[in-house]
């Protein structure tokens, strides 16, 4: 009897001590209502992010339209739109101004979090860019007007670009549509801008140079004979404000290469060849990129008959000041190509001679002229 009761005592100190041991395990499982509730809406929040390429993320400054969205308290935000001012700041209820100049969507967020967060308790804040404003860039090197140039952004949309590149639209309105969309100027556009490429333009190491911050620069080196060849559109990339375009020279130009460029968007509309001498309507010629030396005769109207020679001078102002004078000898069956019938360039002048039959009848109408009127007064007075 003695050692039944000594193994049922036994038995119940091992059952408490398990039951002990069993009790602060399951309380540090268990997390508090409002932990998990925080948790939930951490998770569900929307996330920043940008609506361009990660790498070049667009910064905002002054004259950008945002929109902000508060998911806690969706009275918060009274105003449709909010621009960014000309100090780089945005004016918010509660807040007041908050720098946001220079401060990508994502980081314009969490500013705008942390202001808020003295009335909210963690707030949702997203910022959405539905306006972009102009921008100031610059394109150098081998374009015909190289200099600064002023690019507007067809951004302006009802329907907002998050920061995640989504469009959030408002409550009652659709998507699409000419509004919704979201087009910042590209590398084509900005060509464009400055007249076009020339026709010595190497496309295949465009360089971008791009101010970061705390004072550091970044190059990008972009290809736009893949855009052009293939269809490549990462490579006609956007601009940002603030962008240089660094257009180099090719050391050596093909010349199929040349004519499939000549007929793209970022030449230019047309180039001016100076034509002159005996060909039927001298003077300047307006003519497509690489236009060849053959079609730019016919475009002044051809040789004039019995009058011209056949080899023709071709002047050229280069751009390093030097002047190249070549004589060609006209084929009017010949094909593209860079010795007879070379591929023109802005500026370039044709000089068409007069051959040596016109140049022996036009000296003896001038020595003859006065001679023919003194005849002329004899033969009345006979």
């Amino acid at each position: 009897m003695k050692g039944i009761n000594r193994s049922i005592t036994g038995f119940s100190l091992l059952v408490l001590v398990g039951v002990s041991y069993s009790i602060p395990t399951v309380a540090q499982t268990q997390t508090s209502p409002a932990q998990t509730k925080l948790d939930q809406k951490e998770i569900s929040a929307p996330q920043s992010a940008s609506p361009v390429p990660s790498e070049t993320a667009y910064t905002l400054g002054a004259g950008d339209l945002l929109r902000i969205d508060s998911y806690d308290t969706p009275d918060l935000i009274l105003e449709a739109r909010y621009p960014v001012l000309v100090d780089g700041a945005v004016n918010l209820p509660w807040v007041g101004s908050v720098p946001v100049a220079g401060l990508t969507l994502k980081e314009a967020s969490e500013q705008l979090k942390a202001k808020y967060s003295k009335f909210i308790k963690t707030p949702t804040i997203t910022v959405s860019l539905i306006g972009a404003r102009t921008l100031k860039i610059g394109v150098i090197g081998e374009v015909t007007r190289p200099g600064s140039y002023i690019i507007a952004s067809n951004l302006i949309s009802s329907s907002a670009v998050n920061v995640n590149g989504n469009q959030n639209t408002p409550a009652g309105q659709q998507q699409g549509g000419a509004e919704s969309g979201s087009q910042w100027p590209t590398v084509s556009k900005a060509i464009q801008a400055a007249g076009g490429i020339t026709e010595q333009a190497n496309i295949r190491q465009i360089q971008i140079r791009r101010a970061q911050g705390s004072g550091r620069e970044e190059t990008l080196t972009i290809d736009l004979w893949k855009f052009l060849s293939a269809g490549d559109l990462s490579q006609d990339i956007q601009v940002r404000d603030g962008d240089t375009l660094v257009i180099p020279k090719a050391a050596q130009v093909d010349t199929a290469e040349a004519l499939q460029i000549a007929s793209s968007n970022f030449s230019p509309d047309a180039i001016k060849v100076n034509v002159v001498g005996e060909v039927a309507t001298p003077g300047a010629v307006a003519v497509k990129p690489n236009t060849t030396l053959n079609q730019a005769i016919l475009a002044a109207g051809g040789f004039k008959s019995g009058r011209a020679k056949k080899a023709v001078e071709l002047i050229r102002l280069n751009p390093d000041g030097s002047v190249e004078r070549r004589s060609i000898a006209v084929d009017f069956s010949q094909n593209l190509d860079g010795k007879n019938n070379p591929p023109l360039r802005n500026n370039d002048v044709v000089v068409v001679n007069r051959n040596g039959l016109a140049s022996v009848g036009d000296t003896l109408s001038t020595v003859l002229g006065p001679l023919g009127g003194i005849l002329g007064l004899f033969t009345i007075f006979r």
